[in-house]
């Protein structure tokens, strides 16, 4: 059955690779980017595969909750259901790491947006939707302060603590919204896989992208998933798997869910 799918971050890497899977099999997808050449570019692409379905493009630079906001408006006043949506925009290493707002854009872009993203479209994806977060293999205890934007860190301390962050959310949003919503799914899609962000930041040429594309296209599509809602989903183990201990912490994740909480109030 045909899908509309919202991918995030879907004009280079893995997102590309997902949007380009999903689209030779029919699915109409609104595909997200920061860059209007590139987004042009890469919806053109697509909507040349054979079989492909409707192809939309969103720009917003997800660093940007004004962006966030306006591509929420726009999305919600063009379509009134979505079936899936799959959090995969992300960023590791920049120059810039602050935002004008004063906060980490790793943190922003990897687990704040996508909050509320997430939060703002619920109504679309109602009780059969699905979203797909992207975590990581790397994940470390975030640091409160550092979400806050009060203390820096390195760009892999930043990096794995966003991913951290954004596997805590998934599985206390599933746990409130248990069926009365969209099932929830992080997923590590694979580690170290070529892309932009993986030769920039670790200097190597990565693993076969159509690895983390393949597993974010089951997770979407695949039937018996919902009974995984708020789980972790390891792609270098191919299997559910657990997360960083924090992750299965129910007062810690509930924390930095109040955090991220607050960071959006404020904005």
């Amino acid at each position: 059955m045909k899908k509309m799918i919202l991918i995030t971050g879907a004009t280079d890497g893995i997102g590309l690779e997902t949007a380009k899977l999903l689209a030779s099999n029919g699915h109409d997808l609104l595909i997200h980017g920061r860059n209007i050449e590139k987004l042009n570019s890469v919806k053109k692409l697509l909507t040349a595969i054979a079989n492909a379905g409707r192809i939309n493009g969103y720009l917003a630079d997800l660093s940007v909750f004004s962006d966030v906001a306006k591509l929420v408006s726009n999305i919600k006043n063009e379509h009134k259901n979505l079936d899936v949506l799959i959090n995969n925009a992300g960023v590791f290493k920049i120059n810039n790491t602050m935002t004008s707002d004063g906060l980490d854009v790793r943190f922003v872009v990897n687990t704040i947006s996508p909050y509320i993203l997430t939060q703002e479209l619920l109504p679309l994806l109602g009780n059969s939707g699905r979203i797909i977060n992207l975590s990581s293999a790397a994940q470390a205890p975030v640091n409160i302060q550092a979400l806050l934007g009060k203390t820096k860190l390195s760009d892999i301390e930043a990096y794995a603590q966003s991913k951290l962050a954004i596997t805590m959310w998934s599985k206390v949003l599933a746990d409130k919204i248990d069926d009365k919503g969209p099932t929830i799914i992080a997923v590590n899609p694979g580690s170290l896989l070529a892309s932009k962000m993986v030769k920039e930041g670790f200097g190597v040429a990565g693993h076969d992208l159509s690895i983390g594309a393949k597993i974010l296209t089951r997770m979407a599509l695949e039937g018996g998933i919902s009974e995984h809602s708020g789980q972790y989903f390891d792609n270098d183990s191919g299997q559910f798997s657990q997360p960083h201990p924090d992750g299965l912490n129910l007062k810690k994740s509930a924390e930095v869910v109040g955090v991220i909480e607050t960071i959006i109030n404020r904005s």
